[in-house]
């Protein structure tokens, strides 16, 4: 990504989740208020790209799609596994902040929130929540102009942290914000460890066990090494990493064996409390759908608690 650039993939997954909450029933994750953050043009952008996408795939399929309408939900829900990444995780993160706090969590810290809308959908949370965007400063700008633009009044229990993780440490940027390293807190880091190289990842989970008190919690998502084995890796997952090479300029790099991250996540003074594969997700957010979303093959969900 361009230090002077806001993330494209960031952008490209909030319209997914936009476009989600605009068209499909029922919902895996209703972001319904992600959609006015974009301009018209951006709108158009994102969808005549995807109507194209199954002409690239299957054109003998992309001939028989009857209309746009069609072609882009077959992209979206078959051919990128970009929406069911960005949709079930972000699901299963809140549900879990929720138990969280009702456990007496008492701030929120969202590692890599692009274009997160949580503090203007659950206002009701805000009320027992401190919440903390940590971004890259160039994606965390373009954001808050397109907060004004909306004409979204930013919540008190709203605080940005802009970090260049090249220049300043997660512990640095949060200690010149008003994080409490006494409060228990919960961190979401989704999106973002496929593209960093394995000691960038423990780096910043053991900075977590330690900022963060005994009881606080972490959700981030991972591929499995599998992903990277071309002879192993699924189609779409294939396609995935090469596009956000070729066409992103944001390298997916780095997978996890799940059978060795407890022993991992142990070393850094966390408790890995679940674990979810494809088969786990598919259980708690897909099952029974009659579109055509299903769980990204080699994406896991982990749940750890600092001890």
């Amino acid at each position: 990504m361009s230090k002077k650039k806001a993330s494209f993939t960031a952008q490209g997954l909030a319209y997914m989740r936009a476009y989600h909450a605009m068209h499909d029933n029922p919902k895996i994750f209703d972001d319904s208020l992600a959609y006015h953050l974009f301009t018209e043009d951006e709108r158009a952008f994102f969808e005549n790209a995807w109507t194209q996408v199954p002409k690239l795939y299957d054109p003998e399929r992309a001939a028989s799609l009857p209309d746009r309408a069609a072609a882009i939900a077959w992209t979206l829900q078959t051919i990128t596994p970009g929406p069911s990444m960005t949709l079930g995780r972000s699901r299963y993160t809140e549900e879990n902040l929720e138990k969280a706090v009702g456990q007496g969590s008492k701030q929120y810290v969202i590692l890599g929130a692009g274009f997160d809308t949580f503090v203007f959908r659950r206002p009701e949370m805000l009320e027992k929540l401190q919440v903390y965007e940590v971004d890259h400063p160039a994606t965390q700008a373009f954001k808050r102009d397109r907060l004004a633009k909306a004409g979204w009044e930013q919540p008190v229990q709203l605080h940005f942290v802009p970090v260049d993780f090249e220049q300043e440490s997660l512990a640095e940027a949060l200690t010149r914000s008003s994080y409490d390293p006494q409060a228990r807190s919960f961190f979401s880091w989704l999106g973002v460890t496929y593209y960093l190289t394995r000691d960038a990842v423990f780096t910043t989970l053991r900075t977590i066990a330690n900022l963060a008190p005994a009881g606080s919690a972490v959700i981030f998502d991972y591929l499995d090494t599998d992903a990277f084995i071309p002879e192993k890796a699924a189609k779409r997952v294939k396609i995935l990493i090469r596009d956000t090479r070729q066409v992103a300029d944001e390298p997916m790099i780095t997978g996890f064996d799940p059978s060795a991250l407890a022993a991992d996540l142990a070393r850094l003074g966390l408790r890995l409390q679940e674990n979810l594969n494809p088969f786990d997700i598919e259980k708690r957010h897909f099952r029974g759908r009659k579109d055509g979303y299903y769980p990204c093959e080699h994406q896991h969900y982990a749940l750890a608690v600092v001890e």
